[in-house]
């Protein structure tokens, strides 16, 4: 499954939710040997832009990505989100679970934050029925 990640080709199946944005294009801006440290430039589909850096790479169970370099108004608010994502597998399926971090910029985005954290979920929700 960790593998589907480095497939940036689908990251363009993720349809945002309500105000948050799905991904137009995602592409590599620099792809390391051993994956952690690779870099994928992301466009999303209200021309606003993100970088994601692979932080943690255990394709068995668990793999970390770091959002930041975030365009306006995303970058006032937020200086990076960390999304992890876990693998349980009992040998037939396999339990996917997403998390994401939100590290606000000052404690007056904490609110606003909190608010696309709610949005996320039902985004992450519907993305992970989508590729399940």
């Amino acid at each position: 499954m960790a593998a589907k990640i480095l497939d940036v080709s689908q990251w363009e199946t993720f349809q945002g939710y309500g105000p948050l944005p799905g991904i137009r294009k995602a592409t590599f801006e620099h792809r390391t040997e051993q994956v952690v440290g690779s870099r994928i430039r992301v466009l999303n589909r209200d021309g606003s832009r993100h970088l994601e850096e692979i932080v943690h790479w255990e394709p068995a169970s668990r793999v970390a990505l770091r959002m930041g370099d975030f365009t306006p108004p995303l970058s006032l608010l937020a200086r990076e989100f960390l999304e992890t994502w876990t693998f349980q597998s009992d040998g037939t399926t396999t339990l996917v679970t997403r998390s994401f971090e939100l590290y606000p910029r000052s404690i007056f985005a904490f609110p606003v934050l909190w608010l696309i954290s709610l949005v996320l979920r039902r985004a992450i929700a519907r993305h992970l029925r989508q590729i399940a």
